[in-house]
């Protein structure tokens, strides 16, 4: 070659490299530009978006949800929520190329050039789930060459903030889906009632299609419309081959719904406690479980509507054993002003009634004062100016303890708790951090044994929780705010009495036309009809249920047995828990026959209420137990290898003495100061003796 040859094809190739500097040095300028405008005007990306704010349940189902501050149903949302079928199906319709582009498909948008010049319009946008994603950031006035030239800019600027999993989450947060709802979750709640995790294909069809034309699709208005769009998708995605044609033929037989679904709203009055806790977060955990506190609604409810219109119905159930509680209903209807819906009667202050009898026959119990078979008057009595009477102002006479507490019987209870002192109850109750309310400047009496005092329907389950538990109560928490720390102590009855109460409760019979459930109950009206209660448990579970109007007005006829304790029994049925047998009774414990009574506890005598020729001639004092001493730890293995039984000694008291292990009687009444026990098992007991002016004392020990 020449070097007149050579000569213009040097030129050229200077002429080329120039060429590809200056571009090169030109994309660089661009960049650097693009960049520069992308730091002064980043798009509005917040790093957390306006959600509605959610209640859950203990394993994260949906209890309530509220309108975010802007009005709309917008639900927060991640992946792995939503079905994967969903997700292939909107991005094979929308944006078929998302997972490889950097925000702006240019097939799709020489497509969509093509069109426009074609038809001097806008056909088909070409716009990318990025650029949908930056319209509804920053939506636009119009539909313009300007505006999309905008929503590239802003798509390139959210691929360079945001990964592709980010990108498509906040999509499926923000995408329209008619009226006030926004979002995937929210609308599959809308139109389905369910979670997005798991679609069918026709309504996943559906959900792919309502973002582009959200109002004229909208299914509860625009049927026609909401079904073609829908079919159309079932078409391109068979096109695609995302779905087979009998997989779509299939889907399009569905019809689509054609009313909006509420969004849940249990635990109305628990949901508003969490968010006045905790304003600023977005979701709350309570410790309901979804299945029971339905349930329970639904029992309130009809309940209610049964009982009258301004009546309330109100229902706590808790697990004894934790002292979660699970189901928590605080008005029959949070909307109703009749019934003042929007005050939570779980926690309002009441007269209990006749239920918290159980404890002071528990208290008598553990004082070994009775047993199940004493015999206890029934008959008017006047304890210094108190003169309770019966609710059928009628009387029975003498009656054994465990019919008396069957038959809720009000001067046996009265008797028992003069005979235990209010103030020890009231300590017990202190125990399980219950302190029942009181008019100011009084002290505990004999009223409160038959609802004189304050009490909450979640007091009375919190007490109850020790009747379920073996004498231990459990505070009660139920998640709506911090977790309360642990009862201290918690114990409101020994063991061996808080059997011996279930045992009587378990045979109270069930109210007419309730099945049975192997469950221990009790029930109780207030002064004028107000209160209705019925409190049962099982082995492991608790439920409490309060009737009346929130008003405090009175409603005739209301009675605990007649009203609360079907409800009970329904709510029980409802809640879907099982039936946990009750404990078995501690070593030692029985339910001795009226023949095997020892003498003093043939019949109740309250101390200090012997015969006066008895009382006159008692000079000693009163039986003291010195060993075992209160709380003492027996060995039980060591006692079986020695054949040796534990040597109980007094002080005190007056010849002979009945001795008695956990109600039941050691032997024939002795002189002697000291006696033998062999314990028959583990665990608590109540040691008792008797002297023979009826005067008591008693230790509790455990064998190990």
């Amino acid at each position: 070659m020449s070097f007149l040859q050579k000569e213009p094809l040097r030129k050229h190739l200077r002429r080329a490299v120039i060429a590809a500097a200056a571009l090169g040095i030109a994309a660089a300028a661009t960049l650097v530009a693009l960049k520069s405008l992308d730091r002064a005007f980043p798009p509005p990306l917040p790093e957390k978006i306006a959600v509605s704010q959610e209640v859950v349940d203990r394993d994260g189902a949906l209890l309530r949800a509220y309108a975010a501050a802007d009005g709309y149903w917008r639900l927060g949302v991640g992946l792995d929520q939503v079905d994967p079928q969903f997700l292939k199906m909107l991005v094979a319709y929308e944006d078929k190329r998302f997972w490889d582009h950097s925000g702006v498909d240019a097939y799709a948008l020489l497509r969509a050039a093509g069109q426009f010049a074609g038809h001097g319009r806008i056909v088909s946008g070409g716009s990318t789930l990025s650029m949908q994603l930056a319209r509804l950031i920053e939506p636009r006035d119009s539909r313009s060459v300007a505006s999309k030239i905008r929503q590239i800019f802003r798509a390139w600027q959210i691929e360079r903030r945001l990964t592709k999993q980010e990108i498509l989450q906040r999509y499926l947060m923000l995408a329209p889906y008619g009226g006030n709802v926004e979002g995937v979750r929210a609308a599959a709640l809308t139109w389905f009632g369910k979670e997005p995790a798991r679609l069918t294909v026709s309504e996943a069809a559906l959900l792919v299609a309502l973002p582009q034309l959200p109002e004229r699709r909208r299914p509860d208005r625009f049927r026609d419309n909401s079904r073609k769009a829908r079919d159309r998708v079932l078409a391109r995605m068979v096109d695609a081959g995302v779905l087979g044609e009998r997989e779509a033929a299939r889907a399009a037989i569905d019809d689509v719904p054609t009313e909006r679904t509420t969004l849940p709203a249990l635990a109305a009055h628990l949901s508003d406690d969490a968010l006045r806790a905790a304003p600023s977060e977005t979701h709350h955990r309570l410790t309901l479980r979804r299945s029971v506190q339905q349930g329970l609604e639904t029992v309130a409810r009809d309940a209610a509507r049964k009982l009258g219109d301004r009546v309330s119905v109100a229902i706590v159930l808790a697990d004894a054993m934790t002292g979660d509680i699970l189901g928590s209903v605080g008005s029959a209807d949070y909307f109703d002003p009749r019934r003042y819906g929007w005050i939570d009667m779980t926690r309002a202050s009441r007269s209990p009634g006749s239920t918290l009898k159980p404890f002071i026959y528990g208290l008598a119990f553990e004082q070994g004062l009775v047993a199940q078979e004493t015999l206890i008057e029934d008959r008017p009595t006047n304890f210094a100016g108190y003169r309770p009477r019966n609710f059928d102002m009628d009387y029975q006479g003498d009656v054994s303890v465990r019919q008396a507490l069957q038959m809720s019987l009000n001067v046996p209870a009265i008797r028992l708790l003069d005979a235990v002192g209010p103030a020890r109850l009231t300590a017990r109750f202190r125990q399980a951090d219950i302190v029942p309310r009181l008019p100011p400047g009084e002290r505990p009496g004999l009223a409160i044994g038959l609802g004189g005092v304050g009490l909450s329907l979640r007091d009375l389950v919190q007490l109850y929780t020790g009747l379920s538990n073996g004498g231990r109560a459990k505070r009660l928490r139920d998640g709506a705010g911090p977790d309360p720390a642990p009862l201290a102590n918690g114990t409101i009855l020994d063991p061996a009495a808080t059997w011996q109460v279930t045992d009587i409760l378990s045979g109270v019979r069930p109210p007419e036309g309730a099945p049975a459930r192997g469950i221990a109950y009790k029930t109780g009206t207030s002064y004028g009809y107000r209160d209705a209660w019925s409190v049962g448990y099982d082995g492991r579970y608790v439920l409490g249920v309060w009737v009346g109007r929130a008003d405090s007005g009175s409603v005739p006829g209301l009675a605990g047995y007649v009203s609360a304790a079907p409800i009970l029994f329904e709510a029980f049925a409802r809640s879907g828990l099982p039936v946990v047998p009750q404990q078995r009774p501690p070593a030692g414990s029985f339910r001795p026959a009226p023949k095997d009574l020892p003498v003093t506890l043939a019949r109740f005598t309250p101390p200090g209420d012997q015969l006066a020729a008895t009382l006159s001639a008692v000079t000693e004092p009163a039986p003291q137990i010195v060993f075992p001493p209160e709380g003492a730890h027996v060995d039980l293995a060591a006692m079986t290898e020695t054949a040796m039984p534990l040597v109980l000694k007094l002080q005190g008291g007056r010849a002979p003495f009945r001795w008695l292990a956990n109600g039941k009687p050691l032997a024939e009444p002795v002189r002697r100061r000291t006696a033998n026990w062999q314990p028959d098992g583990t665990g608590y007991s109540t040691l008792t003796v008797i002297d023979a002016a009826g005067r008591a004392a008693s230790v509790n020990v455990f064998v190990e």
